[in-house]
């Protein structure tokens, strides 16, 4: 009862008792760890980052930044886009 599994270090999808089984069953699971763990890196790669209270800048969907003079109104439209995309546009 008070045997500690150690997790697959890079799916995290199946528990070993020891070392030697991780080995033993290393084959097994191959396939399925090397699936799990591009979706893994891929869902920290994409993931969007939480928006804040000022909303998204309308032309690279981050967040805005809460300090106001890191943001631009462009005089075209009247949007407020962030620093990097008003320099990217010039």
């Amino acid at each position: 009862d008070d045997i500690k599994l150690k997790e697959c270090t890079n799916c995290d999808l199946v528990r070993y008792c020891s070392d030697e089984c991780q080995e033993n069953h290393a084959s097994q699971n191959e396939a399925a760890c090397k699936k799990r763990a591009a979706e893994l890196r891929d869902e920290l790669l994409f993931k969007q980052p939480d928006s804040s209270h000022l909303g998204d800048c309308p032309i690279c969907c981050l967040p805005m930044p809460l300090d106001a003079a890191k943001s631009t109104m462009q005089a075209c439209c009247s949007k407020i886009v962030c620093n990097g995309c008003s320099h990217a546009n010039k």
